[in-house]
C-alpha cells in the first residue's frame, strides 16, 4: 500500500504526464493546421488569388477569442496565440 506521503507525488506526476500528452496532441493539431495551409496557398496561387487575406485572419482571431471566452479563458491570451498561429499559416502558403 502506497503511504500518503507519496500520493501528491504520484498525482503530480500523472497530472504532469496528463499535459505532455495535450502537448503533443497540440503540436500535432498545429502541424495538421500548417499543411491544410500549404493546401491553401496552392489554391490560392492557382486561382490567382493574394496570400495575404487581412480581414479572413481577422475574423480567424476574433472566432478565437470568442471560443476562448466561452471556455473560460483570457480572450488576449489566445489572441495572442492565434496571430502566431497564423503567422505560420502564412508561412506556409507562400512555401513552394
Amino acid at each position: 500500500m502506497m503511504s500518503q506521503e507519496h500520493a501528491p507525488v504520484d498525482d503530480l506526476s500523472a497530472l504532469r504526464n496528463e499535459v505532455e500528452r495535450i502537448d503533443r496532441e497540440l503540436i500535432g493539431l498545429i502541424a495538421e493546421r500548417v499543411r491544410i495551409a500549404r493546401s491553401i496557398g496552392r489554391m490560392k496561387r492557382a486561382a490567382d488569388l493574394p496570400t495575404l487575406d487581412p480581414a479572413r485572419e481577422a475574423a480567424v482571431v476574433r472566432r478565437a477569442a470568442a471560443l476562448a471566452r466561452d471556455s473560460g479563458l483570457e480572450d488576449d491570451d489566445v489572441r495572442y496565440i492565434f496571430w502566431h498561429l497564423i503567422g505560420l499559416a502564412r508561412r506556409a502558403q507562400m512555401e513552394e
